[in-house]
């Protein structure tokens, strides 16, 4: 999912700039509040058994939910410079509450100790990441052209795997390429958000939406890594 900057109106501006500090911190408010509402959304579920019975009465919805977070993502994507702040939102929290249902599938396939092991460490190198991006002067943007394809690899492995089972042998190899993609993908979206701020200071309504996507992108970085060390390094329930 990309973001040009350029592509957006600046015809109007604002005399008030808000503090980078400040503008950073609401970014990690809004992944912070995304993540609440993803674990909360699978705990539930979890303690609920609602996915067990969801699964059963609609086999494929968990596919249904995946396609549905990537269609509200695309829309985002694309659609960002003409809806309103509260639309972005609105996208953003179904997002992660369709988000949640696919996670809690995990919760019944994971050993809860190992739950809470990956979870740890996602957000012990998801810190790490993000402030080496957010204070280094080395400019990430060269690296978007190996990440694209790097993610692009991630994907296509992902789908060959359901329809080739001798690559499943090669998921541990592939978790590994996971979990190196999305942690620099971890710096180079926190990096983008003073970017962001720099060409969208004056203009509080674009940052405003900005924001939000920003922390879309940082909130799909986290889970990404999240679950990749899950499958690495997590026992499954017997």
């Amino acid at each position: 999912m990309s973001f040009d900057p350029n592509e957006f109106d600046r015809s109007y501006a604002s005399g008030y700039v808000e503090p980078l500090g400040q503008y950073t911190a609401k970014t990690f408010l809004w992944v912070m509040l995304g993540l609440l509402i993803t674990f909360g959304t699978a705990l539930a579920c979890r303690m609920s058994y609602f996915t067990i019975y969801a699964l059963v009465s609609v086999p494929y919805l968990h596919l249904l939910a995946l396609v549905a977070t990537m269609i509200l993502s695309f829309t985002m994507a694309r659609r960002i410079e003409r809806m309103r702040v509260s639309t972005a939102v609105l996208i953003f929290v179904l997002f992660s509450v369709l988000f949640g249902f696919t996670l809690s599938i995990y919760l019944f396939v994971y050993e809860i100790e190992s739950v809470i092991w990956s979870f740890l460490l996602t957000g012990l190198y998801f810190g790490a990441l993000s402030a080496y991006g957010f204070l280094t002067r080395r400019d990430m943007s060269n690296l978007r052209p190996f990440l694209f394809f790097g993610l692009l690899f991630l994907i296509a492995f992902g789908l060959l795997s359901m329809f080739i089972p001798g690559l499943v042998m090669f998921d541990r190899v592939a978790c590994l390429f996971g979990i190196a993609v999305f942690l620099a993908y971890t710096a180079y979206d926190t990096q983008k958000i003073k970017a962001f701020y720099q060409y969208y200071a004056s203009y509080p309504d674009m940052l405003a939406k900005a924001s939000i996507f920003s922390a879309l992108q940082l909130y799909l970085d986290f889970l990404n890594l999240f679950l990749y060390l899950l499958r690495f390094l997590g026992n499954r329930r017997r």
